[in-house]
């Protein structure tokens, strides 16, 4: 994928997590997401924030409160920007956001591409509104995470497999075979084990028991 298919699935995506969230309501917002300790409205204004970085200053003091620990910095930012506001307002700024390109100065435009279709599985499974992942971009996403190291060390974590996707030319990895398609790849690199139901092969039994040990 070049640059511009990138940026397009990035807008498109954040409109769709708009629709889902905007359709909510107050208390269907509150549902638990795929990411322990987030509501579907924390993850949604996670989303927003993508664009509307602090800068290294504010970063700085933010990693300061949050005691050096990456995740809860980006936990306590999204639920203190969520806080109590009407969702329809988290929804308009999902909107209003969806066309920027501004990077956050801590990572890069392949990070922001898998985090924010990861981001759109989170609300939307949990609410029972299944979104398909674009296949190309799943795929260049699941080469990132699989490459990357922190902060899911994929690679080092599913060593022993070989991760082959039924949907999209794309395979990892040596040893035993998992298959499926690249959308549940992806969530299975980024450690979410709500996909092992939608993959199979010869390794699925070891994974399950890797994975969820």
């Amino acid at each position: 994928m070049d640059v511009e298919q990138k940026w397009a699935v990035i807008a498109s995506q954040r409109r769709i997590l708009a629709d889902l969230v905007g359709g909510l309501s107050e208390e269907e917002s509150r549902t638990p997401s795929l990411c322990a300790g987030w509501a579907v409205r924390d993850v949604a204004a996670h989303v927003v924030l993508a664009p509307r970085h602090p800068g290294n200053r504010g970063m700085l003091v933010e990693a300061v409160r949050a005691r050096g620990s990456f995740h809860r910095l980006n936990h306590d930012i999204a639920v203190r920007h969520a806080g109590d506001r009407p969702v329809a307002e988290i929804a308009g700024d999902l909107r209003a956001a969806a066309a920027s390109r501004r990077l956050p100065v801590v990572t890069r435009l392949d990070n922001v591409l898998f985090d924010t279709l990861v981001h759109v599985q989170d609300v939307a499974i949990p609410i029972g509104r299944p979104i398909a992942m674009p296949l190309n971009a799943a795929a260049a996403s699941a080469t990132r995470v699989w490459t990357m190291g922190w902060p899911w060390w994929a690679r080092r974590k599913l060593r022993g497999f070989r991760l082959e996707a039924t949907d999209v030319a794309w395979s990892v990895g040596e040893g035993r075979l998992v298959t499926g398609p690249i959308q549940a790849l992806l969530l299975l690199l980024t450690a979410r084990p709500t996909a092992l139901p939608h993959l199979s092969g010869d390794g699925i039994a070891a994974l399950t028991t890797a994975v969820r040990n």
